[in-house]
């Protein structure tokens, strides 16, 4: 049984669900809160979550970080050198969806030369009537820019936790072809 522990980079446009998405990964779905107050400065959130088919766990330390584009140097500092991200827009709101790209190149500087597993969620699909961004235009998105990709709704608290799901199964098989490189040179 192996634990492994990942900082996770929780990123996107102010009022998208990042803290939501968070809060209820953490709480297991317990609760969805109504009202949200932005996110000022960075929340971390610690959760472990299984590998499927291994015994293997992988920890996450999310560092839920502001919707602003004005980082102060300590936010970036915390930024510096993620396991994993997670990319966060509302599918009502395609400038959220657009500004995706801007936040990928933030974070993609935070690791150059290094591969990250990723994730573009689509949240808000709770809104149907709403939804500007659609569901194909993201996946080919996602997968143009080496991200998986899936959508949710925290607020019916469906799907809320494909992503991490996703993403401890991304950096679980990095891990692995590591060490086996690191096997093969022994």
């Amino acid at each position: 049984m192996v634990k492994l522990a990942a900082k996770c980079l929780l990123a996107g446009d102010p009022a998208v669900g990042k803290s939501a998405l968070a809060q209820m990964f953490r709480n297991d779905g317990a609760h969805f809160q109504k009202n949200y107050t932005l996110t000022t400065g960075i929340e971390l959130l610690v959760k472990a979550v299984s590998v499927p088919e291994t015994n293997d766990s992988v920890e996450f330390f999310i560092f839920d970080s502001a919707g602003k584009d004005l980082f102060s140097e300590m936010l970036e500092k915390l930024w510096e050198q993620p396991n994993v991200l997670c990319l966060v827009y509302d599918v009502t709101n395609e400038q959220s969806f657009n500004n995706c790209a801007k936040w990928l190149e933030k974070l993609r500087a935070q690791a150059v030369g290094v591969h990250i597993p990723g994730v573009l969620v689509g949240n808000k699909t709770d809104l149907v009537g709403r939804r500007v961004v659609e569901q194909k235009q993201a996946q080919e998105w996602a997968e143009k820019h080496g991200l998986e990709y899936c959508e949710m709704s925290v607020k019916e608290m469906k799907n809320f936790e494909a992503p991490f799901h996703i993403l401890a199964k991304s950096f679980h098989q990095l891990y692995k072809e590591k060490v086996e490189t690191f096997h093969s040179l022994a």
